[in-house]
């Protein structure tokens, strides 16, 4: 379980960065703002993690557990909550109510691991979805030109097995790209730029965290 450092926040778009030699470097642009709203103790709760939350909400829009649990921990309401598991060292250092500055938490080199909710495409069929190049064009065929063709035999085993490749729900999946590359970070304006792209549409809730599969994960002031 990844508990490197991380902060949850707005996927803006997408932009490029000149280096001195001339290259182009695209950028996925995030806005993290996000504050402390409660911790999780090995104590009370069994483990140690802070709950962070981002945008601010309107108390009429707001349930009446979810805001008993603001007015508990004495912080205002905020849209969008995720609790990230972390060490009891890193815990302690921030109190609740307390804002994540991006500089805290990342510097530029280091490598990261983006988690959003792609892009959703609804119902798709099997061209779209999986890539296949159809039927032929030629020689008869009509009515198949974007089917996938057969999905299982007659007699043995006499049905489709499990896994085949056909139409469906495309996107609106939980995806994680690992080992991306913090390009800028830009603590004044709350704004981190992650070389290439990540999952997710525009404004979409993305969580950024410290690579767990590459050494660099860390901040170099960890």
């Amino acid at each position: 379980m990844n508990q490197y450092p991380g902060v949850i926040g707005r996927k803006v778009g997408m932009t490029q960065i000149f280096n001195a030699d001339g290259t182009v470097v695209p950028c996925t642009v995030v806005e993290a703002r996000p504050v402390v709203v409660a911790k999780r103790t090995q104590a009370q709760d069994g483990y140690d993690a802070i709950v962070l939350g981002i945008g601010e909400r309107k108390e009429k829009h707001t349930s009446k557990p979810l805001a008993g649990f603001f007015k508990k921990q004495n912080v205002s309401p905020r849209r969008s909550l995720r609790e990230l598991r972390c060490p009891a060292e890193y815990a302690a250092k921030y109190e609740v109510g307390q804002e994540v500055r991006l500089d805290e938490v990342f510097s530029e080199g280091q490598f990261v691991d983006v988690q959003g909710v792609s892009i959703g495409r609804g119902f798709s069929g099997v061209m779209r979805r999986h890539n296949f190049k159809g039927q032929s064009q030629t020689h008869g065929t009509h009515e198949y030109e974007r089917h996938g063709g057969a999905i299982g035999t007659n007699m043995t085993p006499g049905r489709t097995l499990p896994g085949m490749k056909m139409p469906g729900q495309h996107g609106n999946r939980t995806l994680s790209v690992l080992n991306q590359r913090v390009v800028k970070v830009i603590p004044d304006q709350n704004l981190l730029l992650i070389r290439g792209g990540i999952p997710g549409s525009r404004n979409s809730l993305v969580v950024v965290r410290g690579a767990i599969k590459r050494r660099g994960g860390m901040p170099k002031s960890a």
